[in-house]
This record gives C-alpha cells, sequence and structure tokens, in this order.
C-alpha cells in the first residue's frame, strides 16, 4: 500500500487525484486537502463580473471527488515538510509516500496600494458580487483597466475583459472610454511582437487605448499614479499581483525565490517524490519569460507528475515528460474567441500563435469547462 498526498483543490490538484486514481488500486490512498468547499474554473470570475454566468453554474463540491475514491480533507495547511512528505492539517500530521504541491498562487492586493479602497478586482471571488454590483451602476465615463507588474493567473483576462466591456457597455447604452495599462512593452509578451500588434489592433479597433510601460504605483480616488505620470478614471478595474502561498515559501520549496523550483519536464521538486504543479511554480521558458499560469498547463503538469508518481510506487522507471504545451481562449464579444496555442517549452523560442476569432473556439471554451466537470465531479 502506498499513498499520495495531494496539496490544493484546483485545477491542478483536481486534475492530478482523478488521475492517480485511475492509475491506482483502492489499497493505495489519494487524499487532496484544500480550505475551499468548491472549485469552479477562473475563467468564470469574468463572466460574473459581467452579468454572463454566476459562478454558481459551474461551481461543484469538491467532496463529490471522492466517488473516484479520493480522500477530500477541508481544512487550513499548516505546514508542509517536504523531506518526509508530509504536512500539518488543523493540527494533524499527514503522512504519504509522494506528494503533489498544487496550491497556485495567492492573491495579494497590497501589492497594487489603493485598489482594495478605490477599486474593483473580480480577481477575488469573496468580493465578485461587490464588484459586479458597482460595475452594473456605472453611467458612463473614462474607465481604467490596470495590470501589476508582478504574475498574476491567466494573463489574456484583462484584455479579454477590456474587449467584453465594449459589447456590455453598449449593450446598456452606456458611454465609456477604456483604456488598458500594462507594466510591459507589449501587450502579451509570450505570444511575441507580430501576435501582440494583432491583439493590439483588435484592442484600438474597439476603441480601447493601451498604455504599455505604465507601471502603477499608487491608486488614489479618481486618478491612478504610474512611475512618470498620472491618469484621471471614473471607474477603475485592477488585476492584483499574485504571490506564492506563505506556507509553501516557509517549507522551503522556493529556495529562497519568489515561486516554487521544479525540473521543467518532470516536475520535480529535488525532494524525492515530492512534486509541484500549476501557479506555485515557475518555469523559464526559452526566451526568459515565464510559463503563463493557466489552468490547462497545470492540467498537463498533474498527468504528468502523476504519472510518474504511479511508474515511482510500481517500480518502474519514469518515462512521463512535461511537453510545454498549451492553450487558452481570449473572449472578443460576440460569441467569438480567439485561441493562444502552441509549444511553450520550445526551443530556441517559444512556438506560439494567436487565431483569429471565431465562433468555435468561443464553444471549445466552454465545452472545456463542460467535459472536465462531468469527467470529475458527474456521478
Amino acid at each position: 500500500m502506498a499513498s499520495v498526498l495531494i496539496l490544493g483543490g484546483g485545477f491542478g490538484g483536481i486534475a492530478a487525484a482523478v488521475s492517480l486514481s485511475m492509475r491506482l488500486t483502492s489499497d493505495d490512498p489519494i487524499t487532496l486537502v484544500d480550505r475551499r468547499e468548491s472549485f469552479f474554473f477562473g475563467f468564470r470570475k469574468t463572466w460574473a463580473f459581467l452579468g454572463t454566468s454566476p459562478l454558481a453554474e459551474g461551481m461543484r463540491p469538491l467532496k463529490a471527488l471522492e466517488r473516484h475514491g479520493i480522500e477530500v480533507r477541508q481544512g487550513t495547511i499548516e505546514s508542509i515538510d517536504p523531506g518526509s512528505r508530509s504536512a500539518v492539517v488543523d493540527g494533524e500530521r499527514l503522512d504519504s509516500d509522494a506528494m503533489i504541491v498544487a496550491l497556485g498562487a495567492q492573491a495579494k492586493p497590497v501589492s497594487m496600494p489603493g485598489l482594495t479602497e478605490h477599486g474593483l478586482n473580480f480577481y477575488d471571488p469573496l468580493n465578485l458580487d461587490a464588484a459586479a454590483a458597482k460595475l452594473a451602476a456605472f453611467d458612463g465615463g473614462r474607465v481604467a483597466i490596470v495590470l501589476p507588474s508582478s504574475p498574476y493567473p491567466c494573463a489574456p483576462a484583462p484584455f479579454e475583459t477590456a474587449l467584453l466591456l465594449v459589447e456590455y457597455f453598449s449593450a446598456k447604452s452606456v458611454e465609456a472610454e477604456i483604456h488598458l495599462y500594462s507594466p510591459k512593452p507589449m501587450s502579451l509578451p509570450v505570444l511575441g511582437k507580430a501576435s501582440c500588434s494583432v491583439l493590439e489592433e483588435r484592442l484600438s479597433d474597439r476603441g480601447i487605448v493601451f498604455h504599455p510601460m505604465h507601471t502603477v504605483e499608487k491608486i488614489e480616488e479618481h486618478k491612478v499614479r504610474f512611475e512618470t505620470t498620472a491618469d484621471p478614471y471614473d471607474l477603475l478595474i485592477g488585476i492584483p499581483g499574485h504571490v506564492c502561498p506563505q506556507v509553501v515559501v516557509d517549507s522551503g520549496l522556493t529556495n529562497g525565490g519568489a515561486w516554487v523550483k521544479v525540473d521543467s519536464r518532470t516536475l520535480e521538486t529535488g525532494h524525492d517524490d515530492v512534486y509541484a504543479i500549476g501557479d506555485v511554480i515557475s518555469i523559464p521558458l526559452a526566451d526568459g519569460k515565464p510559463l503563463p499560469k493557466a489552468g490547462v498547463f497545470a492540467e498537463a503538469q498533474a498527468k504528468v507528475a502523476s504519472a510518474r508518481i504511479v511508474s515511482r510506487l510500481t517500480g518502474e522507471a519514469p518515462t512521463a515528460a512535461y511537453d510545454g504545451s498549451g492553450y487558452c481562449f481570449l473572449e472578443v464579444g460576440h460569441k467569438e474567441a480567439m485561441l493562444v496555442s502552441g509549444n511553450f517549452l520550445a526551443e530556441p523560442h517559444p512556438d506560439v500563435q494567436l487565431t483569429e476569432p471565431a465562433a468555435e473556439h468561443f464553444e471549445a471554451k466552454g465545452e472545456l469547462e463542460r467535459s472536465r466537470l462531468s469527467e470529475w465531479f458527474s456521478a
């Protein structure tokens, strides 16, 4: 009998648990730990913010994973000891033969001073209803969407939100001027200059003003201050920077860095039979940029880590490797979406493409949610 402990019940943690349940026997216990009761796809936050579809429609209880033979523990992870593959949850030590750390990235609103007091943060599910209500009450003016300097999950989401807001305001006959500020020299640097130009042209065509190289210093009432200038706003939407959860930092898995360091192909942390996947890790690409933080990457990594664990537990040499392939959707309105896809770990530079908008990509985004919720949670 061998046990596996999975810390985190997000996209990666769930994918890992289900994958392991299909490969191991009932004599090999799988335990998944998360402080939350439920799971929902991250992109639902945008839908809920804009009133397209509520979080609850895509929310599922983590306890439903027990139909796969997975033990689900709801609780607070107080400490992690990668050396012994154990964690303390609500005062109880849980030991394992193999561990997967999938605790994601934690929002840090203080990284954008003034956001909590003066702006809307639709990345925070606890304040999403309040943010949506303030957006619905907005009657026109200058809208500022401000991106952080530090990494954040789903890099295309703010650009998608800007494009969808054009449709949102039009339907309400609200006159709004949308400005999007980024500290980066281009919209989505991982795409490369040519594809960024395509995206930025689409923003411009929709009347959205894109401001690169604008690093926010402080948000004040009706004014956002950058390093070299200050601009007014009537409504501000801020994306907070994200950090590695403190319990993971305290475990030593970051080795003094900002994120967990792993082998980019095996997801190994350097501790025997301890893997880390998803938003909690940082994998550098060939051009030095980090691998984006998105659910499909976490899912692919989960399957590799799970396969390697099964090989180790059954006495075989692990061969599964993460190839860096992935994709994400960027809705543009009118039930169409662009597709960002490719091999992000390709050499000598990432091989990533941005497609033209199409209804099929919009439909594929919905199907991604439907298929995974059915596979993971349906009886």
